[in-house]
């Protein structure tokens, strides 16, 4: 009794309703554009043909990364609509190296990020530009640096899709694709939600203070901040604009790295691509995010 009393006492405590708040909050954030993911791959599944993506990029590998990076500007989604969407590209033939730079890239470029980014950062053109470059810089980097050193040991490789195939409808190989990614997908955002809501009451606001301070600290903060706040990438922006006390670049790097590293990504593509994969891709990423982020902030902000 003594014991269910203190687990109430805790549950009905002001961190646990915090934890349960910002858990809730991230999860509802993300779930539209999670929805609006699995919709757009069981749609690529059921009315796409199996070759149309293939002819549409170049045969060279290298070549289709840059390519599949800059289409990432015409999906208007998150990072938890990206996924589900790379994993349809993988089996339908297209490059991993380009499915994996589309990923990074869609989040991050797409015009209603850039359009909140401008109206988060009044009168700062260079913060949308700077974002813009930046994002795709690091796309197309990952794509490259997948071409050369990646193993596909690491990667769980979606299974090829052969095309519509004959006595099934083409609604009901959409619903069962859309329920399979969706109720897949569904259950890792939960976890990273999770994790994100753990930082989030468990690290107290005079670490921020602590960090600001230093150039390079304050880069390096945000960006791990980014990672553990898990922020939808249409909404990070506003997020950022509010952490005035650190640089722009360290501002830059919040909005650099989030879209493409986050709790909640890591484990959707975990649960879609492998934990091998998984780790080893988000770790790069972040190298690779920081670096940019910093170089063009220097040259631009």
């Amino acid at each position: 009794m003594l014991w269910a009393g203190g687990a109430g006492e805790w549950l009905a405590g002001p961190g646990f309703l915090a934890w349960q708040t910002v858990c809730v909050a991230v999860t509802v954030q993300a779930l539209p554009f999670l929805v609006l993911g699995t919709l757009v791959s069981g749609a690529v599944n059921a009315f796409v043909p199996a070759g149309a993506f293939t002819r549409a990029l170049p045969r060279r590998p290298a070549l289709a990364v840059p390519v599949a990076s800059a289409a990432g500007v015409v999906l208007p989604g998150c990072e938890c609509a990206s996924v589900p969407v790379a994993k349809s590209l993988i089996g339908r033939g297209v490059p991993p190296a380009a499915a994996f730079a589309f990923l990074l890239s869609a989040p991050a470029v797409n015009p209603i990020v850039l359009v909140s980014t401008a109206v988060a950062f009044p009168g700062e053109p260079r913060m949308v530009a700077a974002r813009l470059i930046a994002s795709l810089a690091v796309s197309t980097a990952m794509g490259w640096l997948w071409l050369r050193l990646g193993r596909s040991e690491w990667l769980r490789i979606p299974a090829r899709h052969q095309g519509h195939r004959h006595g099934d409808s083409r609604w009901t190989e959409f619903r069962l694709a859309f329920q399979h990614d969706f109720l897949h997908a569904g259950g890792f955002l939960v976890v990273g939600a999770m994790a994100a809501a753990t930082f989030n009451v468990l690290v107290p606001r005079s670490v921020l203070e602590t960090f600001s301070g230093s150039p390079w600290g304050s880069v390096l903060f945000l960006a791990l901040l980014a990672i553990v706040l898990a922020v939808c990438s249409e909404a990070d922006a506003f997020v950022a604009a509010s952490l005035t006390g650190f640089s722009p670049t360290a501002r830059l790097a919040f909005m650099v790295v989030g879209p493409m590293v986050d709790l909640k990504l890591i484990a959707l593509q975990a649960g879609t691509f492998g934990r091998a994969f998984a780790l080893r891709f988000s770790l790069a990423t972040t190298v690779v995010a920081v670096t940019a982020s910093a170089l063009v902030g220097w040259w631009l902000l």
